[in-house]
């Protein structure tokens, strides 16, 4: 079995279960099964039965718009893991330790093009890295919009973020966070949805009666699909949520450069010019916005990298951009020096 895909699994587990249980049982299950697909299934089963012991649903009394379409959630491995068919949506939470918290937090948005969600190396390696750091991490587990198991799918994984924003604040005092530093972070179709969530804040979707506050206190982009304009559009991601034949109506609603204003949260950048799946325009029209209305903003351009990346571990071009993520968040006040 591949080490790397092996290591992630197994920290996909910590979360949920006892850590000195969990080592022994990996290491009886990498003895006994070498065949990636027994292995893929026997874990992401086991994390089914235990994700619901500490993660939260985000609508425990019945998710809005939704349809009796018998689509059931799944996990599979290909290339990275992913999930599948989100139809009722959960915040996985990952504190840091007590004494190295500040009190800030953020949402974690992965991508996979509305289709899919990257869970592991856009989701929990990046709770991990923020916990490091003293910063809690809500790994959203968001609906993929599907026509058969959702009205209205072009809303649904945005009232799934503003629900996990009103989640995190309703909480903050019970989980020592600070309601004023609550960020968002996505890549790819989750950066369109991490750039949605901070430019439609004012915008409450889905006739939710709550006054707390959705809007984004710092947003975190990785090779966001910002646009939906057909010049620089990732098509899959606007097919999956808004339909083969969109308005331009609603092309020009989730364009969300089109939607930065004065009250647009601070924003870090990171793309790669060599993107083959998400034209790096789509950072650099959002950062000008940014620019244009005065938004604090960092943008981290890098000549190879693709997409898809993550940290860039694997990758030598794109492997410092968290170093400059990590001197951003301290400037920003989120992580001591």
């Amino acid at each position: 079995m591949n080490k790397r895909r092996f290591k992630l699994m197994k920290s996909y587990l910590l979360h949920e279960l006892n850590k000195f249980v969990v080592i022994k049982i990996i290491s009886k299950i990498h003895t006994m099964i070498r065949t990636i697909s027994l292995v893929s299934l026997f874990l992401f089963s086991l994390f089914t039965l235990t994700a619901q012991q500490d993660s939260l649903y985000l609508w425990p009394d019945g998710v809005p718009l939704a349809r009796d379409s018998g689509i059931r959630e799944s996990y599979t491995f290909r290339g990275i893991a992913r999930v599948q068919d989100v139809v009722n949506p959960m915040l996985m939470p990952f504190f840091p330790p007590k004494e190295k918290a500040t009190g800030a937090s953020v949402i974690i948005c992965p991508g996979g093009g509305y289709r899919i969600l990257a869970i592991d190396h856009e989701g929990f390696e990046f709770a991990r890295w923020f916990n490091e750091r003293g910063i809690a991490a809500f790994v959203l587990k968001y609906r993929l919009p599907n026509d058969e198991a959702m009205d209205q799918k072009e809303i649904a994984p945005l009232m799934d973020a503003q629900q996990a924003f009103r989640m995190v604040r309703e909480n903050a005092k019970k989980w020592n966070l600070d309601p004023r530093k609550v960020g968002v972070m996505g890549f790819s179709a989750g950066g369109h949805l991490a750039s949605t969530a901070g430019t439609h804040f004012m915008d409450i979707v889905g006739g939710i009666n709550d006054t707390t506050s959705v809007r984004p206190d710092f947003m975190i982009l990785g090779y966001p699909v910002v646009t939906f304009d057909p010049a620089h559009y990732h098509g899959g991601s606007r097919r999956a949520l808004l339909g083969d034949h969109p308005t331009m109506e609603m092309v020009d609603r989730f364009s969300n450069e089109k939607r930065v204003t004065d009250q647009t949260p601070p924003t870090f950048l990171v793309h790669s010019t060599d993107d083959g799946a998400v034209p790096v325009e789509n950072s650099i029209h959002f950062y000008l916005a940014l620019r244009k209305h005065g938004i604090p903003a960092e943008m981290h351009i890098y000549e190879k990298g693709g997409h898809g990346y993550g940290m860039g571990k694997e990758k030598d071009d794109v492997d410092s951009w968290t170093d400059r993520l990590h001197a951003w968040l301290a400037r920003m006040g989120m992580v001591g020096e």
